[in-house]
């Protein structure tokens, strides 16, 4: 199944040790920054489902780095938990007021931590916020920054799908599939991370991604991608489908035919 990713910008070490023990033991996939800086740059890189986000950090606070990860295309709309010791009820509504999602005092208990973090993600997937199987934003988050990039000028709009990816689904079952499209955006976000800035947007509509940057990089960052893709791909196909260069669909009929190994592949055009 497709990983949840849960990154902790904590500078206390102690704290995030226990936290990368106790989330990892639930099969979350945990990254640890210890400033603010280094948070910036792996929430960029690691692109999580949620962020635990300590206030009092050594180079700026809890506030400003919230301030500008909802500033960000990419980061504007995931979740963040806030960790610290102050508990006063302004510095929570300041928290809050910015755009933070819940505010968890210090000590906590670990086990109350992991329902609300649990209850963060599950609530941005109801709300249409993030597509589960890839934690990217979706639907009407995907339409509204395309039409906000589209009013503030010249933007470059690639979409691209799986080639293929319904007779591997077919053939394979849809959790299979779900790890496939887990790992089509992670192949697009460290595209993204290697060759695009911090003002560039992957979302996921159906089965369908979007890519918004400039026409300089838009180019460049689809070729890594679909190198990336097609160079891991095949670790999702049986050794039989491989050596045979993809699926059998409506195999011992007439209408047998090969479908080849998935590829990434830009759309004609833009999906509605």
């Amino acid at each position: 199944m497709a990983e949840t990713r849960l990154l902790v910008i904590e500078d206390d070490f102690d704290v995030a040790e226990m936290l990368i023990l106790y989330f990892g033991a639930y099969n979350i996939a945990v990254y640890h920054a210890e400033s603010g800086a280094i948070g910036l740059e792996m929430a960029r890189v690691a692109f999580p489902h949620v962020i635990l986000l300590d206030i009092g950090l050594p180079d700026m606070d809890g506030y400003e780095i919230c301030r500008h990860l909802r500033e960000s295309a990419l980061m504007r709309y995931v979740p963040i938990i806030f960790l610290t010791q102050k508990d006063a009820r302004a510095n929570k509504v300041q928290g809050l007021e910015l755009g933070a999602d819940d505010y968890v005092t210090k000590p906590f208990d670990v086990d109350e931590l992991r329902l609300r973090v649990q209850s963060v993600i599950r609530r941005a997937t109801r709300e249409n916020l993030h597509e589960p199987r890839t934690g990217l934003p979706t639907g009407e988050l995907v339409h509204e920054t395309i039409a906000e990039r589209q009013q503030a000028g010249a933007v470059a709009e690639r979409w691209l799908s799986l080639e293929g990816y319904r007779a591997y689904c077919d053939v394979y079952g849809f959790l299979a599939g779900n790890d496939v499209m887990a790992f089509a955006a992670k192949t697009l976000r460290e595209a993204l991370t290697v060759g695009g800035s911090a003002d560039d947007f992957l979302g996921v509509v159906d089965d369908h991604f979007v890519l918004l940057t400039t026409l300089a990089r838009v180019d460049a960052i689809v070729a890594t991608a679909q190198a990336a893709f097609s160079a891991g791909i095949q670790a999702f196909y049986a050794f039989a489908d491989v050596d045979r260069g993809g699926v059998l669909v409506d195999p011992n009929t007439v209408r047998e035919r090969l479908v080849p190994i998935m590829s990434l592949v830009p759309l004609a055009a833009s999906v509605a």
